[in-house]
């Protein structure tokens, strides 16, 4: 009995001491990610990153938020881990095609799939970091939605197209999702 006590407590602490530490250090209801004390490759606080993500997927359970946006929030939550202060980050999303139908208001979202757009309070949180969120206006006109059905927290640009290719002119590294 005691060696199945022994066993049991040394199998208690190898899972104990592998586990990985979920944090949220901005975006603090999305985008979890874990600790890794063993990294050697981390970001450098005192470099300026400037990154815009593309998201142009189809969200398969329109009831959950979009796993890309969800990934928006951890790269917010991941530089932030590897200790790049929040003055040295910026972050545009850009959405389109498929995505765009994603952006909605809570009542136009509740007419197409019967319940809360579950991405609204996502992006309230990735605003409030300072994250600029853009939908594509041509993605929106082809597909029917008008301005005021897209919520308050994506603001409406020209395209995609011309969005991206400005602010990779500005220097910012394309992230795509």
């Amino acid at each position: 009995m005691k060696r199945i006590a022994c066993l049991l407590f040394c199998t208690v602490l190898v899972v104990s001491a592998n586990a990985q530490t979920k944090v949220n250090p901005v975006i603090k209801h999305f985008g979890t990610v874990t600790e890794v004390p063993f990294s050697v490759e981390n970001p450098d606080p005192k470099m300026d990153y400037k990154v815009i993500v593309e998201v142009s997927s189809e969200n398969a359970k329109p009831e959950a938020v979009h796993e890309f946006f969800d990934k928006v929030a951890a790269v917010v939550n991941l530089h932030a881990l590897g200790g790049v202060p929040a003055n040295k980050f910026h972050l545009i999303m850009v959405i389109h095609g498929p995505a765009a139908q994603f952006v909605v208001n809570n009542e136009e979202y509740k007419k197409k799939f019967n319940v809360d757009n579950p991405n609204v309070p996502l992006f309230k949180e990735l605003k409030e970091a300072g994250v600029k969120i853009f939908v594509c206006g041509q993605s929106l006109n082809k597909r029917n939605i008008p301005k005021e059905n897209v919520t308050p927290e994506v603001s409406p640009a020209l395209s995609a197209i011309t969005t991206l290719t400005t602010y990779q002119l500005k220097g910012y590294s394309i992230l795509k999702y």
